[in-house]
């Protein structure tokens, strides 16, 4: 339920992101690749299966929305935590959903098999 109720309170609020410019949404559409793909070659280093690089991928992307809003409230408490409730469920989580998992896989099937 809470995650049903920070998801509603995201989409109430999408409209912050447009008042904010493109760097916000740039970086929130963006980073989860960077780190998602670093996560896969750190898993591919490790000597992980296609399926553990996988999901390390997915981790190391996923922490965006996890734990940003959290560590932004703390490390920021003047912030408007709209920005970071929205720009990471808003638009990172499905983004990631959607194109990220299966991106991961395909690196992780590239540098293993």
């Amino acid at each position: 339920l809470f995650l049903i109720h920070l998801g509603y309170l995201a989409g109430l609020r999408i409209h912050v992101i447009k008042e904010t410019g493109a760097g916000l949404f740039t970086f929130a559409l963006l980073f989860p690749f960077i780190a998602g793909t670093l996560g896969v070659v750190g898993g591919y280093i490790a000597g992980l299966s296609v399926g553990g690089a996988t999901i390390l991928g997915v981790l190391s992307a996923s922490a965006s929305y996890i734990a940003a809003p959290a560590a932004v409230g703390i490390a920021l408490p003047e912030a408007n935590p709209s920005l970071s409730i929205t720009s990471s469920l808003g638009i990172t989580f499905p983004i990631n959903l959607v194109f990220g998992i299966p991106t991961y896989y395909a690196i992780a099937q590239f540098l293993i098999i």
